[in-house]
């Protein structure tokens, strides 16, 4: 039995197998309901019960896309246009095609989350109750959070962090923007809002301006976005003026990558960042003064052309409101960096994979007398990788097991020493790769992760557990299995191999 902490699942709009989540009564009731004694309550996503019949074609008409999803464990129905879901809800139980047991159990769910969140006592917040929000400890975890997950990816003969007195050049559409720093779904669905509502916040620009001074910061953007409705289109560019302040800077800070989106305006036909920035920053190399790409984003845009014009590249991904404040504290080394990728950064269009890739999807390689099939995958930046103003070192992998079975929990510990001049954390990533499956496995997985401070020249002893029954994986008849056979794990550039003894099987989806 899983424990409720969740109150509710919102449905996911794809589908699996041709089969629509929405009408898919394995996973809402078997699986969940059933196997996983699940007591919240789901709700669609929006109109996706109209999907059904408009899109998706497995439905003919309204009336039966709400009976297919009612009786699949749909328990709340998101509708945003008219309120015939409840007469034709209404009509399928009295013609008896849903049953009377399915809305009693939808309302039941429904009633239980309401009384979960006491809204029959209380159905409106106050504010009051909450004298913490907005407050100088909120404040304190959002700059820790900023400063710990940006990620230094590049930083060619050290150039980073900069000295003080030195002229700096602000470009970019992404320099002086809280909309971009937030993204979207931040104070107004598409974060346009940002700008008019996080005026208390310090953009790229007014941060710099602070740590390095006004006096030493030039703003000339060259490329902008535009505003109102076509929020992700620019402006005509006027790099040229860029180019010009670049004169009198001795480092150029390029802010470049997308405005704030979300759902469909957000869609995007390919991952290439705007031919604008990307003539943008050729320019400004030209001019041969050091540049440091600020990616500002939320997914990877392509930038292979242009990595190498930068001496330096950090990934900011979307901060939050602290987001210019942290990039100023890290760049000036009052703070050090800390963060990994989350994600494949992919260097080619063809190459957006996820970490835990299949082989045949991995970086193409010539394998000893048989002719490669494997993809060509070129990537710009692995998962987990991030740089530091340190270093450090891996030694004495070990694990309390080298035989074990599913019932086990592995004990991993790991020496990381500091090798560097600077206190820094570091991200200690385990991942297990299987090395002979029923089914392909993937190449590796994340299983466990610690981050630790170390002082210079300091060593720490971390230790990592995993449950041998999390290095299990779906077979092809959609049950848990752990296959004995050997696994490979890896953190840093330590490695050991451990075996699992014997098999074992779980009926149901709750291992």
């Amino acid at each position: 039995m899983v424990r409720n902490g969740a109150l509710s699942l919102m449905v996911n709009s794809a589908m699996n197998n041709g089969l629509p989540f929405h009408a898919n009564y394995e996973l809402l009731t078997t699986w969940l309901k059933e196997d996983l004694n699940w007591d919240g309550m789901i709700v669609t996503d929006w109109a996706d019960i109209n999907n059904l019949y408009t899109r998706d074609r497995v439905a003919k008409d309204k009336k039966d896309a709400i009976r297919m999803t009612i009786n699949a464990g749909i328990d709340m129905a998101m509708e945003p246009y008219d309120w015939n879901f409840c007469t034709l809800l209404k009509e399928l139980v009295e013609e008896g095609e849903v049953p009377m047991s399915r809305i009693d159990d939808a309302v039941r769910r429904i009633l239980r989350l309401k009384y979960r969140l006491n809204l029959f006592e209380k159905p409106y917040y106050d504010y009051n109750d909450f004298p913490l929000f907005g407050g100088a400890e909120h404040a304190a975890v959002a700059l820790k959070a900023a400063e710990e997950s940006m990620v230094l990816l590049k930083n060619t003969d050290n150039i980073l962090p900069l000295a003080k007195g030195k002229k700096l050049l602000l470009t970019g559409p992404n320099a002086n923007s809280m909309r971009t720093l937030n993204g979207g779904w931040s104070y107004s669905w598409q974060g346009d809002k940002a700008d008019e509502c996080a005026t208390d916040y310090n953009t790229i620009l007014d941060a710099f301006s602070n740590t390095f001074g006004a006096e030493n910061i030039i703003y000339e953007a060259g490329v902008t976005y535009k505003q109102g409705g076509s929020w992700w289109k620019e402006n005509t560019s006027e790099i040229e003026k860029a180019v010009a302040a670049a004169a009198n800077a001795d480092y150029i800070i390029a802010c470049i990558g997308e405005n704030s989106y979300c759902e469909t305006p957000g869609n995007l036909s390919n991952l290439h960042l705007s031919e604008n920035q990307i003539n943008l920053v050729k320019a400004l190399a030209a001019t041969n003064k050091p540049i440091i790409l600020i990616l500002n984003e939320g997914r990877p845009r392509l930038i292979a052309d242009i990595e190498p014009l930068a001496k330096a590249v950090i990934n900011i991904m979307l901060p939050g409101n602290y987001g210019g404040d942290t990039l100023a504290n890290l760049v000036a080394g009052q703070v050090n960096f800390s963060g990994k990728m989350p994600y494949t950064y992919p260097k080619e269009i063809n190459s957006l994979v996820t970490y835990d890739h299949k082989p045949s999807e991995h970086i193409g390689r010539q394998m000893e007398g048989a002719y490669n099939y494997d993809a060509v995958v070129n990537i710009q930046w692995a998962f987990g990788y991030g740089l530091s103003y340190t270093t450090f070192a891996y030694s004495n992998l070990k694990v309390n097991k080298t035989n074990f079975t599913a019932d086990d929990v592995l004990t991993f510990t790991v020496d990381i020493k500091n090798t560097g001049t600077r206190t820094g954390k570091e991200s200690v990533l385990l991942f297990s790769s299987d090395l002979i499956a029923s089914l392909t496995p993937d190449v590796r997985r994340l299983r466990a992760f610690e981050k630790v401070e170390l002082q210079p020249g300091e060593t720490q002893t971390v230790t990592l557990q995993v449950k041998a029954s999390d290095l299990a994986f779906v077979g092809y008849d959609g049950k848990w299995i752990l296959e004995e056979g050997d696994f490979l794990i890896q953190t840093g550039d330590q490695t050991l191999n451990v075996v699992c003894t014997n098999t074992k099987k779980w009926d149901t989806p709750n291992k």
